[in-house]
């Protein structure tokens, strides 16, 4: 599952809880470092279809020996790369037939969906 960090320090005023901020004791996501059989898994099936949900998802998990919510975000952070390569496919065959593109420092499709977002460390 999601694994958190030891608690580092502590505070003489009293016990402080992971979820308190400005404490001396701040947990730390770690991260998920992925064995290349679940990688070549997750990829055949993002090939198959670029959303999992419902008990694909659920099912997909278990077979991977991983939660619900690292597929998930695995998923939503593979859909940005994905739409990332695209884009930068489509600006270099345009650039090829001398269109020029428009500068822009990240454009998003519009077809973006809310919880497609970058897997951030706090």
């Amino acid at each position: 599952g999601l694994e958190l960090s030891q608690c580092v320090g502590t505070n003489s005023l009293g016990p402080t809880g992971p979820w308190r901020s400005g404490g001396p004791c701040k947990m730390k996501r770690v991260r998920t470092v992925f064995k290349p059989e679940q990688l070549e898994r997750l990829e055949q099936e993002f090939l198959k279809q670029q959303y999992m949900v419902g008990t694909e998802r659920v099912d997909l998990a278990a077979t991977l020996h991983l939660t619900e919510t690292q597929v998930k975000v695995w998923f939503q952070n593979r859909r940005i790369k994905w739409r990332k390569q695209s884009m930068e496919q489509k600006a270099a065959k345009l650039s090829q037939f001398g269109v020029i593109q428009p500068a822009s420092a990240d454009s998003t499709d519009t077809k973006d969906h809310e919880e497609d977002t970058v897997d951030v460390e706090l």
